[in-house]
């Protein structure tokens, strides 16, 4: 029996005995996470020392630093009324002060144009020259009617010459010797019908011819009177004034020539070419159309609100998107006293002079008007205000804490705003500086500047 359970128990130890042959290689296989697992905890404990003892000294509790805040530190302010300006910004564009249509004032053909759309000129310069082939011939026939008239006058002046009055001498006796022979052929002719020798028709031809012999020689003789008494001071006056009317012709042959060079009459830029060479041209034809650029007017829409408080002689600060850098401060000219029938708006006149060289017409511009407020207000620095939630807030002090106050912006003037609220008064002490984070009730300490 003792043989058999000693072999027994040798039979079932020998599993045991082979156990940590068959664990050995695994254990060997994983050194690592003996490691990780001890790093792990020591990493871990020393968080935790760090956690609850920093410093060595105990940390004191959320309720014990709630117990005993402490006050901010603040700077105020005392209200004072003023005078509120609100700033209003008006929508406009530029218009020319003066704009013209260079016309042609002769007719002729294009022979050389020398501008373009958006050129830059100056009073007297040459804007076209036109053909004066027909200007010049009708100088030169101006000119021949002029040495005519000149030639009658002088004549005139000078009287009628020794052989002229000679001439008509002879005239009166070459007519008085026909008359005494048609007279004599009259009596003869008179005799031979008394006779019956001849007919009554032979007697009436007789008759006529002396007859007009007899006017021949009255007219002679009055052509001598005339010479011998010489031209009177009407004819000598009304020769001068043919002469005048020659010369008056001629000036204006000679102007239209000079007209068929276009000159500018002021200066300004091409807005528009209407012609090109070759072109047909007469008296009044457009040429160019200019705008004046040494002054423009600028044209803004008032709102109906402002128009019975804008008048003229008031600031505007222009401004103009094309000119970034540009702004201008002007005098309001005048007010336009109609309303815009689309818009129902109101618009005003500035008139600025010299512009800045990229200023041109139709370009749009902004003014900003400051209006003066008629609402009762104070006036205080902009860093007074806290905005919060679309609210504008102010901080009062009322013993030792700050006392939150909503109210109304009344105008924006820059550094500077116009407040109202019907709690406020004149001297009250107001945050200047540490308002923002501020609470209502909040404990504070007033640290104002001396």
């Amino acid at each position: 029996m003792d043989t058999s359970e000693d072999q027994a128990s040798i039979v079932e130890t020998q599993p045991d005995s082979s156990v940590p042959s068959e664990l050995a290689p695994t254990r060997s296989r994983k050194p690592w996470f003996r490691r990780l697992l001890i790093l792990f905890v020591a990493t871990g404990g020393i968080i935790l020392w760090r956690t609850l003892a920093p410093g060595g000294a105990p940390s004191p509790s959320v309720a014990q630093q709630q117990k005993a805040p402490s006050p901010k530190a603040i700077e105020t302010i005392a209200l004072t009324t003023g005078s509120a300006t609100k700033r209003v910004q008006l929508l406009g564009q530029v218009e020319a002060s003066q704009q013209s249509i260079l016309r042609a004032q002769t007719n002729g053909i294009v022979e050389k144009i020398f501008v373009q759309s958006g050129d830059r000129i100056k009073s007297g310069m040459t804007i076209a020259i036109l053909d004066d082939t027909d200007q010049q011939l009708a100088i030169a026939q101006a000119r021949a009617q002029l040495a005519q008239q000149r030639s009658n006058l002088a004549r005139l002046e000078v009287g009628t010459r020794p052989e002229i009055i000679a001439q008509r001498q002879a005239a009166i006796t070459s007519a008085k010797a026909r008359e005494l022979e048609a007279r004599d052929n009259l009596k003869r002719t008179s005799d031979l019908v008394r006779e019956g020798a001849l007919s009554q028709r032979l007697l009436v031809e007789a008759q006529t011819q002396l007859d007009n012999i007899q006017g021949e020689r009255l007219e002679a003789e009055a052509e001598f009177a005339e010479a011998k008494a010489g031209p009177i001071r009407e004819e000598i006056a009304a020769q001068r004034a043919n002469v005048e009317a020659a010369k008056a012709t001629l000036a204006q042959a000679e102007l239209a020539q000079q007209r068929t060079k276009i000159v500018a009459s002021q200066a300004g830029v091409v807005q528009t070419r209407h012609i090109s060479n070759g072109d047909l041209v007469e008296s009044s034809s457009q040429i160019v159309t200019l705008v004046a650029s040494d002054r423009f007017d600028i044209f803004l829409e008032l709102p109906e609100e402002l128009s019975s408080q804008v008048t003229p002689a008031m600031t505007i600060d222009l401004t103009s998107r094309a000119l970034p850098q540009w702004k201008q401060r002007a005098n309001i000219t005048a007010v336009v006293p109609s309303a815009d029938a689309a818009s129902r708006r109101q618009r005003i006149r500035v008139q600025i002079n010299n512009p800045p060289p990229g200023l041109l017409p139709g370009m749009a511009i902004a003014g900003n008007l400051n209006m003066p407020s008629n609402r009762s207000s104070f006036v205080v620095s902009r860093d007074a205000l806290t905005r919060r939630q679309n609210q504008w807030l102010v901080f009062a002090v009322a013993d030792g804490k700050a006392r939150q106050i909503q109210v109304e912006m009344v105008a924006d003037m820059g550094k500077e705003v116009a407040i109202y609220h019907p709690t406020l008064r004149t001297g009250q002490r107001i945050v200047l500086r540490g308002g923002d984070g501020l609470q209502d009730g909040a404990l504070v300490k007033i640290v104002d500047r001396t």
